[in-house]
Order: C-alpha cells, then structure tokens, then sequence
C-alpha cells in the first residue's frame, strides 16, 4: 500500500473511530465539525471519506454490527467446541442490553438495520444466530417453535439509555422466560 492510501486509511479510521465515540456519548446530532476536531483531521478530510452525515453514520453503524457479529462468531465457536448455547445466548443479549443502554451508536445500529451498507453484515448475523438457536433447541433451553427471528425481533425491542440498567437487566429475564421452557 502507497504511503498516500495508508494515511487515506488512517484518516477514515481516525474518523470512524471519533464518529463512534462522539456518537456513543452524544447521539446523532453531534456536528461534523466536532467529529473532524476529534478525529485530528481538517472538515474537508472528513468530507471527502464520508461526503454526508449519513454515509459516516452508516460506517458507523457497520462497525457495530460488524462487533456484534464478531461477538455471535466467537459465542457459535464456543458452543461448536462443545460449550452449552443459552449461557452463549443469555451473553449476548446482556452485552447488547448494555451496549444499548450506554451507546447511542449502538441504538442507531438497531434503527439503521436493513440498510444497503449492513445487508451483508446482517446476513452473516442471522446465519450465526440461526446457527445458535438449533443449538439451543437440542439441548431443550429453548421452545422448539422460537426462530432466529423472534430473537432478532427481542433484541430490536432491547430498552435503551432511558431505560435504567436494572430494568434492562430485568427485560433479559423476561425475555428469556418467553423463549426457554422451565428447567425441571
């Protein structure tokens, strides 16, 4: 790689990175100004990588989803290698439980599903949690009639920052007693 793209690509995780994090502790309305000034770059570098808000909230938006499909992968390798699937379930629904609740970032993620940038991220998500949820069905942990979908339609319903950490934990538990019969 030429010196000149290897600083392109700095400059755009620079951004992405500082997108992110203003994102996550302000929300979308943070300006493209404080975003270049965080990210070192001048506004001009910003808007040559990402030429509107919304193409930079799109990138960031599949670094979140690309995180959550790392985190779906890495639980799916755990139950392939013989580990049990409703820990590896309960696991990811508390950690999006809390990404949502501390991460603007991450409810823009959950509202920008079905965008042309994440289709291909949300492909590779549903097949992992289609993956996990058999799983989970042939260890009997949960009903055989929940789909991958059911589970992606609780997780688009998470409670967000409004929502105390309690309540979100609280919201885990009662998801989980609407997917999982009673243990005996």
């Amino acid at each position: 790689m030429s010196a000149r793209r290897a600083d392109a690509a700095r400059n755009q995780a620079s951004i992405v990175r500082a997108a992110r994090k203003l994102v996550a502790a302000r929300g979308l309305d943070v300006g493209m100004d404080d975003i270049a000034r965080e990210a070192g770059v001048a506004v001009g570098t910003l808007y040559r990588h990402f030429p509107t808000k919304t193409d930079l909230v799109n990138a960031i938006v599949a670094d979140h989803i690309e995180a959550i499909v790392h985190a779906m992968e890495a639980a799916m390798a755990r139950v392939d290698a013989g580990g049990p699937a409703l820990p590896e379930l309960t696991g990811l629904l508390e950690w999006l439980a809390a990404s949502v609740g501390e991460d603007h970032a991450a409810k823009a993620a959950a509202t920008n599903l079905g965008s042309e940038t994440v289709l291909g991220l949300e492909a590779r998500a549903m097949a992992t949690l289609e993956r996990l949820v058999a799983a989970a069905q042939r260890e009997g942990s949960l009903y055989p009639d929940v789909t991958a979908a059911d589970l992606a339609l609780l997780v688009n319903t998470l409670p967000g920052d409004e929502v105390p950490e309690p309540a979100r934990r609280r919201w885990i538990q009662l998801a989980l007693r609407a997917v999982c019969p009673p243990r005996g």
